[in-house]
């Protein structure tokens, strides 16, 4: 039944991946709505890396109040973007600037090509994982006033994102105290050219073969099946959410099903809604929500 199951899963997603993931500003737009305030400037940098021996690109915005008051530090939330996209589309596709108006946050997108946030074991200088933990938030903490400390530092994203963030969160646990999701491609590791098509093939150049240590090492559902109880306390909380006429769906649901069984602290949405960016313009408020509600109870408990 299980075997059944993925197999199952295989096809969908095989049918579906190509025109899911590669969304255009034609087919997946956001409807314009009244901004509750003036939108927040962004600006473009680039960071030149030295594990991924070229220059990368990543959109900064920040705080209204952070020019006007030199002493004060901020949080800081990296979005990370799905496959087929880039470090703009946080912001260029959705009202992410008018809902970051409401908040005193620093938000910075990077850029994550096709590269599943996984050091790749077949291109040297493809290191995805390790340029987003080693390199950029080292810069963000030391270009900006940031609070440079786990309690103050979230991560999300979308599709590939969503994956990429609940991996770091898992993995780099010290470094978050708040890992989202949006509609995630969380059973990556799994995804090979003979299940998934194109998808998987991309995948398979970056993790290798089905029992490489490189898939092992980034296959979520496996790190959370191993995970002891004494990890489980360091963990960042997890948001997930996916909507139900999303093709990754029951991805999902399996994924959630496996944090009840450990007992890991988290929050899953389903609601209706397809893999686009209407469903994602929305669930980035709620993230913006749960961070801030998350973060004045932890002042309110210190104070």
């Amino acid at each position: 039944m299980k075997q059944l199951r993925h197999f199952a899963f295989a096809i969908l997603f095989f049918a579906l991946s190509v025109s899911a993931f590669a969304q255009t500003p034609e087919t997946k737009t956001v409807e314009n709505k009244p901004a509750v305030q003036a939108s927040l400037a962004s600006q473009d940098f680039k960071l030149n890396s030295k594990l991924m021996a070229r220059e990368m690109p990543y959109r900064v915005i920040l705080p209204k109040n952070y020019e006007a008051n030199k002493a004060e530090r901020f949080p800081v939330i990296y979005l990370l973007h799905g496959l087929t996209g880039h470090f703009d589309n946080w912001a260029d596709r959705t009202k992410l600037k008018e809902y970051a108006a409401n908040y005193n946050y620093i938000i910075v997108t990077p850029e994550g090509n096709n590269g599943w946030y996984s050091d790749s074991a077949s291109v040297a200088n493809d290191k995805y994982e390790s340029y987003i933990v080693q390199e950029l938030v080292p810069e963000i903490d030391g270009k900006f006033r940031t609070l440079a400390m786990r309690e103050n530092r979230a991560i999300a994203g979308l599709s590939m994102g969503g994956y990429g963030s609940l991996k770091f969160g898992l993995k780099y646990s010290e470094k978050f105290f708040l890992a989202g999701s949006f509609s995630g491609a969380l059973g990556a590791a799994s995804f090979t050219e003979k299940t998934s098509g194109a998808i998987g093939k991309s995948i398979d150049a970056i993790f290798g073969g089905v029992d490489s240590e490189t898939r092992n090492s980034n296959d979520i559902f496996k790190l959370v099946r191993e995970i002891s109880p004494e990890k489980i306390k360091t963990l960042p909380f997890i948001y997930l959410d996916c909507g139900t006429e999303d093709f990754l769906f029951q991805n999902n649901r399996e994924f959630v099903a496996l944090l009840v069984e450990k007992k890991i602290p988290h929050e899953f949405r389903q609601l209706p809604g397809r893999h686009d960016w209407v469903f994602w313009d929305s669930q980035v408020q709620e993230f913006l929500r749960l961070s801030d509600r998350i973060m004045k109870k932890r002042t309110a408990i210190i104070r």
